[in-house]
């Protein structure tokens, strides 16, 4: 039987030029087509040299580019979603690496984003996050990959989510997370051997981490969260400084909701980014605080990997019917 056949849409990013790597390696996949918007004409083998991607990247046309049996779009939000639309009308099953369909409120979208141009798909949409939605993206038309400060967040506080009184995030992440177009923030002299807070009190993935806790059953919890640039290329730290019922207790309730999960490692010790480099394993870290009676919990992933392309595949390798590891353990 052929191999299902892959567009990779925005393949000239970070995430999607390493989606479309990962794609390229699967042993059950093959990469039909990579997109840009920017790069037309040239071979993302030359963008990226690191990848060894030969397709040379094309101007997406959903007639040409929607004679594929899968898809990961990774465009910005607002430029995603008619390309989504586009793909799914010509019934491609989609993995969105954009914010436009993990909200699943069209009024927080816009309050957040932009006008939405494809409202109608917003309810078809899975939020992909596979240790808390697996069968239902099994079945899955189009998954919404996660933000990756969410994909970290939500498995660190997602088992203890029913008895959370309060939390505070800290957050920390390599520069590759603010895409590759550089700003005043991410320019080398200001970000070298700097830390900057940003998008305080106003992040995105705010309404993103509060939609999935309130799912997860947290009630009445609106997060205190705030990201930080730091001087690495990849990699995310958070740290949660949680209120909960029970902190002693805690540690079962992680076993139980991830003991048995391929990509979440529980750990006796501290996690850092290097622990997860180039990996799809989220690593955590739980310690209740008999000081302060909170229950800290730090949870590492690779922003471009769990939080971005490998987390696209895995998803895509449920909705695919193949093993949810493949190209990716």
């Amino acid at each position: 039987m052929a191999e299902p056949r892959i567009l990779v849409a925005g393949a000239s990013g970070y995430s999607g030029a390493l989606a479309a790597a990962l794609v390229d390696g699967h042993p059950g996949l093959e990469l039909a087509f990579a997109t840009s918007r920017s790069n037309v004409g040239e071979r993302l083998r030359d963008l990226y040299p690191q990848h060894r991607v030969d397709l040379v990247l094309e101007e997406f046309d959903a007639g040409r580019h929607g004679d594929v049996d899968a898809a990961i779009v990774a465009y910005p939000h607002g430029a995603s979603a008619p390309v989504v639309a586009a793909l799914r009308e010509r019934g491609v099953k989609v993995v969105d690496l954009s914010a436009d369909f993990r909200l699943r409120d069209q009024g927080v979208y816009e309050e957040w984003y932009v006008p939405h141009t494809a409202p109608e798909l917003i309810g078809e949409a899975v939020y992909g996050l596979p240790e808390l939605y697996r069968e239902e993206i099994r079945g899955a038309g189009l998954v919404a990959n996660p933000g990756c400060y969410p994909t970290a967040a939500l498995l660190a506080l997602a088992p203890v989510a029913g008895q959370l009184r309060d939390v505070v995030i800290d957050a920390k992440s390599g520069v590759s997370g603010a895409g590759r177009e550089p700003t005043e923030v991410t320019h080398f002299v200001s970000i070298d051997e700097n830390v900057h807070p940003y998008g305080v009190g106003r992040h995105r993935h705010m309404p993103e981490i509060d939609q999935e806790l309130a799912a997860a059953g947290a009630q009445g919890i609106t997060v205190a969260f705030t990201p930080h640039l730091v001087p690495l290329d990849q990699g995310e730290l958070v740290s949660c400084y949680l209120q909960v019922d029970d902190p002693a207790g805690a540690g079962a309730l992680y076993e139980e909701s991830w003991g048995g999960e391929r990509f979440v490692e529980l750990t006796d010790r501290m996690p850092g980014v290097k622990d997860v480099q180039a990996t799809n394993i989220c690593r955590i870290h739980v310690h209740p605080d008999e000081r302060t009676g909170r229950l800290f919990v730090f949870a590492a992933i690779d922003n471009l990997w769990k939080g971005a392309s490998s987390q696209a595949v895995q998803n895509l390798n449920l909705m695919l019917g193949l093993d949810e590891a493949a190209g990716i353990s």
